[in-house]
């Protein structure tokens, strides 16, 4: 198997999230003809965190690898999954002694795929380390077992995402930004062969903000009160990347944006 096709989604936010994918991912892997998907898990437990059962469901929907992001310390039963479950990834550049891993090689067909989590720094309130030279590091490693790696960069700005495009360029199959919710219209593929999106968007509630009730939004903006957001209840839409690598050479050949909502979620 000379290709590989792999479908990525975006944040997952909530049941509505859920029972979409629920519902659409079975027709969606059948209709891309994908190989093998990952999704970025950090929202599912009513917006904020990851649980164990939650992740249960989604490696029995299907689902290869889960990455996240900073919401994924906001449910202390998932810590101990973060070290013992290899393909439930954390952002990498945390310092050591956190739980958990940041980078994962699963194989398919005899084909190895890597897949690396990594977290911004700019407007995420976080002193984290440094994403960049972290990530460098990651791929390198990654590289001794293949050239095929995924890069899901968790993070805020725009101008930290395509600078890490243009660090891992030639070096990765794809760098794919999560965190925002909102999917870009910026897919493409660099010189160097790699495929790369600013934004996946999300798995989760239309007509919300970010996935969260507009009203507790509104109320936020115009009061500068802490309220703590809710996930909307509302039908949701799956959104993400579809993407095809050379398996030999780890060169992007395609990237192709995925927008869906299933008629029962």
């Amino acid at each position: 198997m000379k290709n590989m096709r792999i479908l990525f989604l975006g944040d997952l936010v909530g049941k509505p999230g859920l029972r979409a994918l629920f519902v659409g991912l079975s027709p969606l892997v059948k209709e891309t003809a994908a190989q093998l998907v990952a999704v970025n898990g950090e929202n599912l437990a009513d917006g904020f965190g990851l649980t164990p059962e939650d992740m249960d469901k989604l490696f029995s929907m299907g689902v290869s690898v889960i990455t996240s992001g900073n919401h994924i310390w906001q449910k202390d039963d998932i810590f101990p999954l973060l070290d013992s479950e290899k393909n439930l990834l954390r952002p990498e550049n945390y310092p050591s002694g956190v739980p958990g891993h940041g980078t994962a090689v699963l194989e398919k067909a005899g084909r190895k795929i890597g897949f690396l989590n990594i977290q911004g720094r700019e407007r995420m309130g976080f002193s984290i380390d440094c994403p960049f030279s972290s990530a460098k590091k990651a791929v390198s490693r990654l590289r001794e077992q293949t050239k095929c790696i995924i890069v899901d960069f968790h993070a805020e700005d725009v101008r930290e995402k395509e600078a890490m495009f243009h660090t891992l360029d030639g070096r990765v199959s794809a760098v794919l930004g999560t965190h925002t919710h909102v999917p870009t219209s910026d897919e493409r593929i660099l010189s160097g062969g790699t495929a790369v999106i600013t934004d996946l968007g999300m798995c989760g509630p239309e007509n919300s903000v970010i996935g969260t009730r507009p009203e507790l939004s509104i109320r936020r903006s115009l009061t500068q009160l802490p309220i703590r957001m809710e996930v909307h209840d509302a039908p949701a839409a799956l959104q993400g990347v579809l993407l095809e690598i050379d398996s030999e050479t780890g060169k992007a050949l395609g990237i192709q944006r995925i927008r869906r909502v299933p008629e029962e979620s």
